[in-house]
Parts: structure tokens; C-alpha cells; sequence
């Protein structure tokens, strides 16, 4: 008969019990489809779970800070390579009932229970524009933003009215990279007693040169469903639409050169960034001869994967050879921005033992939201290269033990007989196949020798087609002195013909006065001061510069080559 257990075996049980609950509490994922949002918009709140939940939700908490309008249930089930999986998602459609920071709180699903979560509520600042039944508002923030930071273009219709059919026309700018973020949203408002249903789309831009930018106003045409009142003698009600034409207004920025005291190499604004490295040996050791891998990572908000700079450059580390692979690129455009990646991976493989020592890596850039210059840092890193194992060389058998000693050979008449005619037919057969070599070598030296291709002179220069259309392009650009096209045209070039992505790469493997009037229009386009540039002697040196027909040949040394030239 067993025995009960003590208070002290029950008290430890329920302890145990207690800390291993969290463990094994199913995972609640919470987002909205938007953040901030304004006092009178509705908006989505979304519970997803992957897992068997222990009971329903309970969403009366909600109520203290927000209205649920109307909520939904879905579930999915899939079976992949054996395995089954099931999610679950329940909707919730809501609008706040103040402004200000509001908590999303903890949602009891059972004994299970989701995270909090915060928003951002706005008071409403949008009026209805004379035809307030259809009408279009934009915003634009940052209005004085940095060249290259990114501007969060947000464009919205505020309608009452039923669209069959509708145009809107998409942000054209010169100077500037536009780039479209998620997909729309839709959701319902009120404004002075009057509901709204609103679409909601935005925009991340990019100016690409100091000075005022305009947006210029959008247009949406939509053919409305307008109602008639039906005949007397009628069955169906009459239906049909007519044409309206609504504009936003027109945006003006402010755009701000690079700030004096940013000293980097390369001009980089963002709203955060984040570099990492991870190696392929915790212990950074590795034998001579294998390879040890670096992976580098650059991310950064509110930037494109044109602006990050190279990350590993092509370091000479005595000892070492460095072979690069083609970098990551890409670009995450979430609705608050857009976030570039960059990750590269380079192969270090030592060629003797010993301790190496890898520079410290840091990229200085321009924190929009701080408005402050700072410096992201990698320390220097020391990485250990072993001697590889000696593999024993096998001893002659002359050295064995005495028991196995080689002894003399002794041959009966019998063996003796049979070893001369051994030896006999050897000789006779070297001796055929020497006497057919001769006759071979003498046949080969009677025909006449084929007279011997003449080499084709190897061709140094490649001289830069001027009638090229990227050529006619640059040149209008330079003669009618647009900084910024040149660079677009010059960023195009280079990258065909050495396979690099910035001015500042294309002036290092060009010669001068190419490489000079390059530098020229890289310091006209990010000074502090917006400069005066003259392109007349940039086309003039591009007309003269020769591209050698080897900038991208394999060098003639004993060295491998990298698996791909950043």
C-alpha cells in the first residue's frame, strides 16, 4: 500500500506546478492593423494563436478603452511533411474611446492569456472640405526632413457615398525615390456626427536633393451611384452614376542638406540601425587551411539598400586570404516604413598557424529621430588558426622486426629455367615497342607542320561609345548641369562596367580627370551648402576616359579568386 504524500511533497508539487505552467502556455500573437490611430477611426485588432488554447476568449476587458463594433473567428489547419499544424484568429473591429497612450490588455483565453499591447490614439484633425461627401486628405511627416530620409506620405478618401469605379493618380516626383507601403486599409470614422467610410494608402519618399520639394496635388475621379426615385408603374428602382473629381492639396518640404558635423565616408540617415556579426565557430578557432565564415549584418528603418555601405570591405590581413560572397540585399516595406537589409559573408582561410587580429568595423550614420550623429561599432575581433594533424609516414619494410628480415632467394633448376624465359619475352617485347616508337616519332617529323594561328593582339582600352543612349542621356544631363541625373546616369555606367554601386567606388577605379570631376559632383551633391555644379567638364573627361577591357578580368597571381567582387 503506498503511502500519502507529506504537505511538504504537496507544497513542492504545486510549486513545481506553478513554475512550470509558463512553460507551457500557448503562444498569443496580438497586432493591429495600424498605429496611431485617430479618436473616431475604427481599427483591427487581431489574437492569433498556433496552438490548442485552453478555453474562449474573454474580451470584456477591452470595453474600459475601447468600443467593439463586431468580431470574427477563423481557423486554418494544414498537414505538412507529416506534421499538422493549426492556427486560429479572431478580429476584433474597435474604436478607442479617448486619445492618448492606450493599453491593449491581457486577454484570457482559459487558463491561457495573450500580451498587452500599446497604441498611439490622435485626436481628429481632418474637416470635411466643401463636397463633403467625397474628399481626399494627405499628410506628410517629417515637412523638413534630410536629404535621403524618408518622408511617410499618407493619402486618404473619406466618402459617404457608394463608388462603382474609381482613378487616383500616384505621387510623381523628380528629385525624390518613391516607394509604396503595404496594401491598403479600410476602416470607418466619424467626423462632426458624420460617419465615413475611409481608405487609407501611404507612400515612403526619398528626396534626393536639398531644397523645396513639392508634391503636387492628386486627383481621384470616381463614378458615384446616385439613387433616382422610381416611377409609379416601376418594379425596379432606376441606378445609375455620374462622374466627380476631388483633389488633395499640394505638399511642400523643406529639405535639409547633410549636417556639418556628420564626417562619414558616405551619407547615411535612418530612424534606427543595428549591425551584427555571427561566425560559423563560437570559438572563432579553425585549422589552417579551412575556412572560418563571418556573416555581417546591416539593418536599417527608414532607408533603402541603395544608401548601406559595404560592410567588409577587402581587408589584407597577412596570413589570411579573404573570399567574399555576393552580399543580401532587401527591403522590408511595412506600413510605418520602409527598413533595408544588407548581409554579407565572407570566408577566412588561414595559410599558417597563429593568432589574427581583425580590425574593429564601425559605420557612422544620422539619427533622424535624435537628430544626432552616431557610430555603430563592431570591436576587433582575434581569430586562432591551429596547425592541422601530422599524419604518421609509414616505416620501410626494411625496418621491421628481425623475424621478417628479407632472406636470400634460392632457385631450383626448375625456377631457374622458367626465369630465364621470363626475362627473354620481357626483353623481346620492350624491345618491339621501342623499335614502334621510333617509327612513329620518324613518320610524325616527315608531315609538314601546320602553320600556327597568329595570336590576336590583346586589346587594353575600350573606348566610351559617346553616341550610347545611357551616353546621350549623361551628356544632356552634364550640359544642362542636373546634378542628379548625372549621378543616376554616372551610378548606371559604373555598375555595368565595374560592378559597383556609389561615385565614390566608380572615382577609385577610374583614372583622372574622370576620377576628379566625379568627386566634384559627389561633394556638389551632399555638401552642407547646396553648390553651383558645372557638368561641361565632367562629359568632356567621360568622352576622353578608355574603360580597360580587363576591369573585371582575374588577376595574374597565385591567389584565388573571391567567389564574387563586392
Amino acid at each position: 500500500m503506498e503511502k500519502p504524500m507529506s504537505k511538504l511533497q504537496i507544497l513542492i508539487f504545486n510549486v513545481l506546478l506553478l513554475l512550470a505552467a509558463p512553460i507551457f502556455a500557448a503562444n498569443i500573437q496580438v497586432a493591429v492593423d495600424r498605429n496611431p490611430v485617430s479618436i473616431n477611426d475604427s481599427f483591427q485588432i487581431t489574437f492569433t494563436a498556433t496552438q490548442d488554447l485552453d478555453g474562449n476568449p474573454d474580451f470584456s476587458p477591452l470595453e474600459d478603452h475601447f468600443e467593439v463594433l463586431n468580431q470574427q473567428r477563423s481557423s486554418n489547419s494544414s498537414w505538412v511533411n507529416g506534421r499538422s499544424s493549426r492556427t486560429e484568429q479572431w478580429l476584433l473591429n474597435v474604436k478607442a474611446k479617448q486619445s492618448g497612450e492606450l493599453l491593449i490588455p491581457p486577454i484570457a483565453f482559459g487558463s491561457d492569456s495573450s500580451k498587452p499591447l500599446k497604441i498611439t490614439v490622435t485626436e481628429n484633425q481632418v474637416a470635411p472640405q466643401s463636397n463633403d461627401e467625397l474628399f481626399l486628405d494627405v499628410v506628410a511627416v517629417p515637412e523638413k526632413p534630410y536629404v535621403q530620409s524618408q518622408v511617410l506620405y499618407t493619402l486618404r478618401i473619406y466618402r459617404r457615398v457608394q463608388i462603382a469605379q474609381a482613378r487616383l493618380d500616384e505621387p510623381q516626383l523628380k528629385d525624390a525615390v518613391v516607394e509604396k507601403l503595404g496594401e491598403d486599409n479600410n476602416f470607418l470614422t466619424q467626423i462632426k456626427g458624420v460617419d465615413y467610410s475611409v481608405t487609407e494608402r501611404r507612400y515612403a519618399i526619398f528626396p534626393q536633393q536639398s531644397g523645396h520639394l513639392t508634391i503636387a496635388p492628386l486627383t481621384l475621379s470616381a463614378e458615384v451611384v446616385v439613387q433616382h426615385q422610381p416611377r409609379f408603374n416601376s418594379f425596379f428602382n432606376q441606378q445609375s452614376t455620374e462622374n466627380r473629381q476631388v483633389v488633395s492639396k499640394a505638399i511642400t518640404l523643406d529639405v535639409q542638406a547633410v549636417p556639418p558635423e556628420f564626417k562619414g565616408a558616405e551619407w547615411l540617415s535612418a530612424e534606427s540601425l543595428t549591425l551584427t556579426e555571427e561566425w560559423s565557430e563560437n570559438h572563432l578557432q579553425t585549422t589552417v587551411g579551412e575556412p572560418l565564415t563571418r556573416t555581417l549584418k546591416l539593418s536599417a528603418k527608414g532607408a533603402t539598400v541603395g544608401q548601406l555601405p559595404e560592410l567588409a570591405g577587402h581587408p589584407v590581413i597577412d596570413g589570411i586570404k579573404t573570399y567574399p560572397d555576393q552580399p543580401v540585399l532587401k527591403e522590408d516595406k511595412q506600413w510605418d516604413g520602409l527598413t533595408a537589409l544588407r548581409e554579407e559573408k565572407i570566408a577566412l582561410i588561414p595559410a599558417k598557424p597563429g593568432n589574427y587580429i581583425l580590425p574593429a568595423l564601425s559605420i557612422q550614420w544620422f539619427n533622424t529621430k535624435t537628430q544626432r550623429v552616431e557610430t555603430a561599432t563592431l570591436p576587433s575581433v582575434t581569430i586562432t588558426a591551429v596547425a592541422g594533424a601530422v599524419v604518421p609516414q609509414q616505416q620501410p619494410l626494411a625496418q621491421t622486426a628481425d623475424n621478417n628480415a628479407a632472406k636470400p632467394l634460392v632457385l631450383s633448376p626448375e625456377n631457374a629455367v622458367g626465369d630465364s624465359r621470363f626475362w627473354q619475352v620481357l626483353s623481346f617485347a620492350l624491345a618491339l615497342g621501342w623499335l614502334l616508337t621510333i617509327i612513329w616519332c620518324f613518320r610524325r617529323l616527315r608531315k609538314p607542320a601546320k602553320p600556327a594561328k597568329p595570336a590576336k593582339a590583346e586589346k587594353t582600352v575600350k573606348p566610351v561609345s559617346s553616341g550610347s543612349a545611357d551616353a546621350k542621356q549623361l551628356k544632356r544631363a552634364c550640359l544642362e548641369n542636373n546634378a542628379q541625373s548625372a549621378k543616376l546616369q554616372l551610378l548606371q555606367w559604373g555598375k555595368a562596367h565595374f560592378g559597383v554601386d556609389s561615385l565614390g567606388a566608380i572615382a577609385e577605379r577610374t583614372s583622372a580627370p574622370l576620377s576628379v570631376e566625379i568627386d566634384r559632383l559627389n561633394q556638389a551633391l551632399y555638401a552642407a551648402q547646396a553648390q553651383a555644379w558645372q557638368g561641361e567638364k565632367l562629359w568632356q573627361a567621360f568622352q576622353n576616359y578608355a574603360v580597360p577591357t580587363n576591369a573585371n578580368a582575374k588577376p595574374d597571381n597565385d591567389e584565388l579568386e573571391p567567389l564574387y567582387k563586392l
